[in-house]
């Protein structure tokens, strides 16, 4: 397993970055925007986000940092904002809590639903901060949670660019010590902080390592599950539980289905 995340770890990051920062540059060109906007954590994918914005487009870039107060721990918040500070972004603090707190007042009780409610209240502030500005939302999904569906449908997994989706947990833990990301962020444990005590790891069942080398040996390799065991570079039940993942959120990854009347079949757009 450790010559596989090796395998993994060992990318030209600096080729990486730049190709990044290009994509960026190019489509807010092409598109005519004023900016992006993005979202700040205080987590390790929007802060890579946010340090290659640095770079580029410094006085172009609005970090909207949105915890909901209730179950945000007060050191995500002040993560983001000190990151903000530090890159020299224009950023705004907005409380969501009193937003969601009147959406549920409508709504019969679900923590699951109502913690993706959380994540889609952000991205409609994300959207109206692009729209009064012309500019563009920057999505902070990696490459291992697009694959194994762990992002809220149209809440986090809404953007107009992804620019880091081609990059593992494990590869974004790389490149965010290349673009400087405070170590205290780099090492943290991932949360999308949708309820209280949110830890992903704990939830997904496994550690981003074991996910990412199931995942970059099935995707990138095209290797078996019979093969993958072979070699010890997973147990079965963590391989199970990754590929339900990956197969059950295909839906998350794909535009909607649309049945098209004239030929009275399904299509695919």
């Amino acid at each position: 397993m450790d010559s596989i995340l090796d395998e993994i770890k060992n990318q030209d990051y600096k080729s990486i970055k730049k190709g990044i920062e290009n994509f960026l540059l190019d489509e807010v060109k092409s598109r005519q925007a004023n900016g992006v906007v993005l979202g700040l954590s205080g987590g390790i994918d929007s802060a890579v986000v946010a340090a290659l914005c640095s770079n580029i487009l410094k006085e172009k870039t609005l970090a909207l940092i949105l915890p909901d107060s209730t179950i945000t721990p007060p050191q995500e918040t002040e993560d983001a904002i000190e990151l903000a500070k530090k890159l020299g972004l224009k950023y705004k603090v907005i409380d969501i809590h009193p937003i969601h707190s009147e959406f549920s007042k409508y709504l019969e009780p679900n923590e699951r639903a109502l913690g993706n409610l959380r994540a889609r209240i952000r991205a409609n502030i994300l959207y109206y901060h692009a729209n009064v500005s012309n500019s563009l939302v920057l999505g902070s999904s990696d490459k291992s949670e697009f694959l194994i569906g762990y992002f809220t449908k149209h809440g986090d997994g809404s953007a107009d660019l992804q620019p880091i989706i081609s990059l593992y947990k494990i590869q974004i833990r790389e490149i965010a010590k290349h673009l400087g990301v405070p170590e205290k962020i780099i090492q943290k444990k991932s949360s999308p902080h949708l309820w209280s005590h949110h830890i992903a790891e704990n939830e997904l069942g496994a550690s981003y390592e074991e996910i990412d080398v199931i995942l970059y040996c099935m995707i990138d390799k095209k290797m078996s599950k019979s093969e993958i065991l072979k070699m010890n570079l997973s147990n079965e039940q963590i391989f199970d539980k990754t590929y339900s993942l990956y197969k059950n959120s295909e839906h998350k990854r794909v535009m909607p289905r649309a049945f098209h009347r004239n030929y009275d079949i399904v299509l695919d757009f």
